[in-house]
């Protein structure tokens, strides 16, 4: 009896113990992260801002902007190209035609992910270079079905004006050529800072 008794005393005697470092620990700041103001950041009143602009695909032609990199084995036979990777530097306009007013760039990696439909994993920038988004991107990360009349990207993040952005693009084929260069219209909605 008197074992049990001591057995007992001994795990409740460890049980608050244990409880008691793990508190202390939970809330001890090791330097690793450490809760700050969002004001400490200079960051105020969330915005949701439209983007309306051309993205150019130029894939033949004298001045490419998306190129192959890699491929699979079976990627010539296959009817969606599966396993190609391309790189993209793909201009960014306020209109339709290449000569407009330049904005940015989108820039780059689509693979294409998809056995059964012509389909890219995509992961890319939307590089801004003039007007009031100057210097600041936004990160493209999703699936684009190439043949559907809108696909739907999120936005996964941004720099400059856009820190800590979310939000989604809307992409809409205007124009694809026989040579395979294509115009693709975005309509960007982002929550930023």
């Amino acid at each position: 009896m008197a074992k049990i008794k001591t057995l007992t005393f001994l795990f409740i005697l460890f049980t608050i113990f244990s409880i008691s470092t793990l508190t202390t620990t939970a809330t001890k700041n090791h330097g690793f992260a450490r809760a700050i103001s969002p004001a400490k950041l200079g960051i105020k009143a969330e915005k949701l801002s439209h983007l309306h602009f051309y993205f150019h695909d130029i894939i033949s032609g004298k001045n490419v902007t998306a190129v192959r990199v890699a491929e699979a084995p079976g990627t010539k036979t296959s009817p969606t190209r599966f396993g190609a990777v391309n790189v993209i530097d793909d201009p960014l306009t306020i209109k339709p035609e290449l000569s407009s007013e330049r904005v940015g760039s989108a820039q780059g990696i689509l693979a294409a992910a998809s056995q059964s439909e012509f389909a890219f994993a995509t992961t890319f920038n939307f590089v801004f270079t003039s007007g009031q988004f100057n210097g600041s991107s936004l990160s493209v990360l999703g699936r684009n079905s190439v043949f559907s009349n809108i696909r739907e990207l999120p936005i996964v993040g941004g720099t400059g004006v856009f820190r800590f952005a979310r939000g989604y693009a809307l992409a809409h084929t205007y124009s694809r050529e026989n040579n395979g260069n294509a115009v693709v219209e975005y309509n960007v909605y982002v929550f930023h800072y």
